[in-house]
């Protein structure tokens, strides 16, 4: 078994998330941490037993150690570290979204196709359990033709410079819109051809908006919203609900739910025929990290194409951009 050399870029929220998920895997060794703050690449370091740390990547890019970096920064930054990952010959797992505009999206993409190394954008639902199971079951006909998507995601924000810091990159019908753009045309293997919204700063020195209500129409007719807002004066709430012609499928993350959490996510069939309810507990790991990085060494080692391919990475991205457009804007846009 080859032990992968991974350089990990940005130590804060979303990189710990992946050092904790790797580091303690037998085909994984933490060459470098880097953060612009020296203390937190330090603790880090310490915590998932990197061999060297510091506050400048460049110099880890020539270490013939690193064979993969982690891409863990604000938007803004993602381009031109990928363009220098690529141009060393490092394989790179890149956070989402992949830019902070339409414009530096394309040229993400055109970067990547063009790459001799493999790149993967860390689209997690991709590699969880529930959402994988959620999928088939539409996918097998469990709730008839699929109709209406609601999907709510809003963060009680009382980490208030982690969530000022993001906004100043993108609206959270960006940062986390991707996910959930990717899951609808996922499961239906449809596009959103229509997309519009609204949203308010309930913080009004907030950069962007704070609350984003995405509403979408798809090519096979499929209606729904997303609801994102980041704000310590909303309540925290995670809602997943898939309507049918013939019943309905809702997801509730094990650490959400009030009893039997030992279980694992619960996921409720609902038969709209019969008018009963199937119970199913499923072990999933919300963010499986590591299971993002063997995708990504399966593209390395066998030339495979990726999950989620980067066109659809893509695809998610230029609608959510465009969702983010119509809000701002008061109109409906077709895509």
């Amino acid at each position: 078994m080859k032990k992968y050399g991974i350089m990990v870029i940005g130590c804060g929220h979303i990189g710990s998330q992946h050092l904790e998920n790797i580091y303690y895997r037998d085909n994984i060794q933490i060459v470098a941490v880097v953060d612009q703050d020296l203390d937190s690449a330090k603790l880090a370091a310490r915590k998932y037993g990197a061999l060297e740390y510091g506050t400048d990547y460049h110099k880890f890019l020539d270490d013939d150690r690193v064979d993969i970096v982690i891409v863990a920064t604000y938007t803004s930054t993602h381009l031109p570290i990928l363009k220098e990952c690529v141009k060393k010959g490092k394989h790179v797992l890149c956070e989402k979204p992949i830019a902070a505009t339409l414009e530096d999206g394309e040229e993400f993409v055109r970067v990547v196709k063009n790459a001799s190394v493999k790149v993967l954008v860390a689209h997690i639902l991709r590699h969880n359990k529930s959402y994988i199971k959620i999928g088939e079951m539409i996918k097998n006909g469990a709730i008839g033709e699929l109709k209406t998507v609601r999907m709510v995601q809003n963060h009680h924000a009382l980490e208030s410079n982690r969530f000022s810091n993001l906004l100043k990159d993108c609206t959270p019908v960006l940062d986390c819109g991707v996910h959930y753009i990717d899951v609808m045309q996922w499961f239906t293997g449809s596009k959103i051809c229509e997309v519009s919204g609204v949203g308010t700063k309930i913080d009004p020195t907030s950069p962007h908006y704070d609350f984003t209500i995405m509403t979408f129409r798809m090519e096979n007719g499929c209606v729904g919203y997303y609801e994102a807002g980041w704000n310590k004066n909303i309540e925290s709430q995670n809602m997943k609900e898939f309507i049918g012609t013939k019943g309905r499928i809702s997801l509730v993350l094990q650490e959400l739910r009030s009893n039997d959490r030992e279980e694992g996510d619960l996921i409720t069939l609902y038969d709209g025929e019969s008018g009963e309810y199937r119970i199913i507990n499923n072990d999933s790991t919300y963010k499986d990290m590591y299971g993002q990085v063997c995708t990504l060494i399966d593209m390395i080692e066998n030339d495979t194409e990726g999950n989620p391919t980067i066109d659809s990475v893509f695809s998610a991205f230029k609608t959510a951009c465009l969702a983010q457009k119509a809000i701002e804007e008061n109109r409906i846009i077709k895509i």
